[in-house]
């Protein structure tokens, strides 16, 4: 046994916090901050910790598993080798392409799909033999709307402004919680220092959010909002700009057109118009609209809370017409483009949209893929195109997806479920067979996906901590084994595949910082990362549209106007409406099963404002029900005045109850699921992507 100091970068969310992992033969001793990481400066939250829980986790799968059924109808899951696993898998996917073609194949992939480097390069191994029109991810329940904004505006989906909070002077925050998250679509480790920073130095923090959450109690102001309805108060901003001639692009002007016909078209959308939907004042809007207007270095951001609404992507595409009129795109302590070490911008596809619909509700597509509100139905619904076989990697989308009970009772009726997964969860419990892949720590990382995302450039490569195991195989190693084997049972000419630590090394060599020797070799010898500087202003040269300029007159949303003035001219009945949150100690559904997460006072609670409480004769602690078209949970009533009156939150992931789940110690705590009353059908009709905040719900006493 010998003690050993490991340098790695946590994959747990989208922080990559550098760590320090001391072990002793094969047991972890300590987890500790990075203080060399010139990213994160040592900065680690409390799921940093779980890296460990997750390695040693009883009830991670270590070997492929598949279900047997008896004789009773009961089941229960037998080790099978990775021969036999493969093989069967698949046979099965070659059969269904076969007999229904290529579409009756579905295939799902999860939020830790773009934490792992793996699975992000050799995917195509498998899929390139499955062009299905079947694609679902976990993008069109989050972030979807940022990518297609980032195509109209910038030519390319992974075009996405980063805040630049360290130099900025005013930051207006919509629908976010990085205290919570540690940011979100924004790589921000140690976000409540720079936000502290940030109003030491003068600034001033604006949070707009039905909830005062972490992140509003820190700010210098909070408005409440109600939900569904930011895209109403960032009109109404945009419109004070032009109104009161305070629009000045600055050097964005030469290459930016279309902002004249974006103010003919949004003239109507006043702050008095937007008042009484929102709930903020129109002095208060137009105070804040000069206060961005006239900050040397201003920042308009928002996140979930704005995307996964009715109106998603009208609101991110505002978000960003507000940081190109006030002059603050592509501007040190504004909002920046990255210069990732290795350049996936210029490596990957712009992203497509529309390109073809879904079968049932004529959906579009983003990027190959369709809205997962989609998912259920399109296994359900018989015809030309059905999903008969489904693949799912990473995910959980009966815990994640809009109306999962709808899905929880499709999957069953499927002929053939494979799931690449370590865990027996609430959807994998339907699989024929899983695929587990090593644990994260037996495998070399490369952050691919946040280096695009963070807040300043580095790049930081570390091998595994642990060696791989006898008998296991790594996640891209089961998309290659199977991509082989459907070359051979498909007659499809066999395709060359290398390593995903190459791939990597070749975007370095050839990436945007190449003439500074940059490698795998190289960053070998910064365990801790490489500094490759702060964010730079660099308009129009990275933009991806075809002459270099932007376009502020999008069709799409321009037309999405209309869509909004039909709901908003119309005063209906305020129904109660929910909401999600966030907590640092957890991560969407898969981080419930660690008990040094999860201990301590239950987080799966309803919060509710008190005067709402009041009318509806709830108690505090009191067991309630909380409906919605598609259904009904049951959790406890929690008062708390940090919610608006009018909104009601449930946290996400929860509902580890189902039979069937092998997970010990979320099953002691399993919490209700919020995704079992979110509506399938309550969508952004612009993006497709679903509307899990501001769904309207009943509360009642039991």
């Amino acid at each position: 046994m010998s003690s050993q100091t490991h340098y790695r970068a946590c994959h747990l969310c989208e922080a990559i916090c550098g760590l320090v992992i001391e072990t002793d033969g094969a047991e972890i001793v300590s987890i500790k901050g990075d203080s060399n990481d010139p990213l994160s400066r040592g900065h680690i939250c409390p799921k940093a910790v779980a890296l460990r829980d997750i390695h040693e986790d009883p009830d991670r799968l270590r070997s492929p598993v598949k279900k047997v059924v008896a004789e009773d109808g009961s089941t229960r899951w037998q080790e099978i080798d990775w021969e036999e696993a493969l093989d069967t898998t698949a046979a099965a996917l070659a059969q269904s392409i076969g007999d229904h073609g290529v579409h009756s194949v579905g295939v799902y992939l999860g939020n830790p799909s773009v934490h792992n480097y793996g699975m992000l390069t050799h995917q195509g191994n498998l899929f390139r033999h499955i062009r299905t029109n079947n694609r679902f991810s976990a993008t069109s329940v989050d972030q979807l709307p940022h990518h297609l904004v980032g195509l109209w505006l910038y030519g390319h989906k992974l075009l996405l402004p980063i805040p630049d909070v360290d130099n900025t002077d005013y930051f207006l925050m919509l629908g976010a919680n990085p205290l919570a998250s540690n940011g979100s679509i924004w790589t921000v480790p140690d976000v409540k220092k720079r936000l502290k920073a940030l109003r030491a130095r003068g600034g001033k923090l604006v949070v707009v959010d039905p909830r005062r959450s972490e992140t509003a109690q820190l700010a210098d102001q909070h408005h409440f909002i109600r939900p569904g309805t930011d895209a109403l108060f960032l009109l109404a901003i945009l419109n004070t700009l032009f109104a009161e001639d305070l629009v000045d692009p600055g050097h964005l002007t030469a290459f930016t057109h279309g902002l004249d016909e974006v103010a003919a078209s949004i003239s109507d959308f006043t702050p008095e118009y937007a008042e009484p939907h929102t709930g903020i004042s129109a002095h208060s809007t137009r105070e804040i609209a000069r206060e961005l207007a006239a900050a040397e270095r201003g920042i308009c951001y928002g996140r979930m809370g704005i995307s996964t609404q009715a109106y998603g992507a009208l609101c991110q595409w505002l978000s960003q017409l507000i940081n190109i009129a006030t002059g603050n795109l592509d501007k040190p302590g504004g909002s920046l483009f990255t210069t990732p070490a290795v350049d996936t911008v210029a490596s990957s596809g712009p992203g497509g949209f529309g390109r073809h619909h879904s079968r049932v509700r004529s959906l579009p597509e983003f990027d190959r893929e369709l809205p997962a509100s989609a998912l259920a139905e399109e296994i359900m619904t018989p015809g030309d195109g059905q999903i008969r076989v489904l693949f799912t990697g990473a995910g959980n989308p009966v815990l994640s997806t809009p109306n999962g009970r709808r899905l929880d009772e499709a999957l069953p009726t499927l002929d053939f479920m494979v799931s690449l997964d370590p865990y027996i969860n609430e959807t994998t419990r339907h699989a024929d067979i899983i695929l587990p892949p090593t644990s994260p720590l037996e495998h070399d990382h490369y952050d691919l996906s946040f280096h695009v995302l963070a807040i300043r450039n580095t790049a930081r490569y570390n091998p595994p901590v642990f060696d791989k195991p006898e008998g296991s195989l790594h996640d891209w190693e089961i998309f290659t084994e199977l991509g082989k084997r459907l070359e051979r049972l498909l007659d499809l000419p066999e395709q060359p595949s290398a390593p995903p630590a190459e791939i990597v090394d070749m975007g370095l060599r050839h990436g945007p910082w190449a003439e500074r020797g940059l490698s795998l070799a190289m960053l070998r010898e910064y365990p801790s990362g490489l500094d490759l500087g702060p964010l730079q202003s660099q308009l129009p040269e990275r933009l991806a549209t075809r002459d270099k300029i932007i376009r502020c007159n999008t069709p799409e949303p321009l037309a999405d106007l209309q869509r909004l003035r039909r709901e908003f001219d119309q005063d209906g009945a305020q129904a109660l409406r929910l909401i999600g949150r966030r907590h640092v100690r957890s991560n969407n559904s898969w981080m419930h099963n660690y008990h040094r997460l999860v201990k301590g006072r239950d987080r799966c609670t309803l919060m509710m404002n008190p005067a709402d409480m009041e009318q509806l004769n709830i108690t505090e602690g009191a067991q309630v029900a909380l409906s919605s078209r598609v259904g009904s949970v049951e959790a406890i009533a929690e008062a708390s005045a940090d919610m608006m009156p009018g909104v009601v939150s449930l946290p996400h992931g929860y509902g580890h109850q189902r039979p069937g789940v092998r997970l010990t110690e979320a099953s002691r705590r399993p919490g209700v699921s919020c995704n079992d009353v979110t509506d399938e059908q309550y969508l952004d009709a612009l993006s497709g992507n679903a509307a899990v905040n501001g769904v309207a719900v009943t509360v009642t006493p039991l």
